[in-house]
């Protein structure tokens, strides 16, 4: 991602990544770095890091809607039932990305999840409890992983997660709002930094 301002059509400063794509910029104003807590968004936003690798992120926005109908909501306890009959329509579906890959780690990644909810009761649990070693604010070039995105990812793969190296990871972290990397002059980090205090404070609650 381009991580410099630009002034929209609307007069708003943002971040420069989503051009002026209409969807990419309604991404960004109202989904990008907001704190998620729902376990099956957090399931389908890691899972739809994984098949972004090597892709530009547009591509797998505008065939979101196809990877929800195909992957039962991201519904992780549905997707672990999934056989052979499943990853053959799958890669037969030409509404996602057939990588065969990708589509075999996500009914993986399903299973490794059940795990982790019986662990720790939920994702958001897992996941959120890495946000209080976020301590660097929105950075001057965003990086393409952290320290800590590279613990997250070693701690999932020794779980058996698939797809999920430091760079996923930390996508996956900007994308849920476990680190806020709006620009500081962008008009949504304000919103989101608001929201995502008020969110961490929830969970100390």
């Amino acid at each position: 991602m381009v991580d410099a301002i630009t002034i929209g059509a609307d007069g708003a400063a943002r971040c420069a990544w989503p051009g002026d794509d209409e969807l990419y910029v309604q991404y960004h104003d109202q989904e990008w770095g907001y704190p998620e807590g729902n376990d099956n968004k957090l399931f389908e936003k890691i899972c739809l890091e994984g098949f972004q690798a090597g892709l530009a992120w547009i591509t797998i926005l505008r065939k979101r809607e196809h990877f929800r109908e195909a992957f039962s909501s991201f519904d992780c306890n549905k997707i672990s039932r999934y056989g052979e009959k499943e990853v053959q329509a799958l890669k037969s579906n030409a509404g996602i990305v057939r990588h065969e890959g990708k589509i075999r780690s996500v009914i993986n990644n399903a299973h490794r999840a059940k795990e982790l909810i019986s662990e720790k009761g939920s994702l958001k649990n897992y996941f959120w409890y890495f946000s209080q070693f976020v301590t660097d604010g929105p950075h001057d070039k965003l990086p393409a992983k952290t320290e800590l995105s590279e613990v997250i990812s070693k701690d999932l793969k020794d779980r058996g997660w698939t797809w999920v190296g430091p760079t996923t990871v930390y996508s996956f972290m900007q994308a849920t709002g476990i680190v806020n990397d709006h620009h500081l002059e962008c008009h949504i980090h304000k919103i989101v930094q608001s929201e995502r205090e008020s969110f961490m404070k929830s969970l100390q609650g």
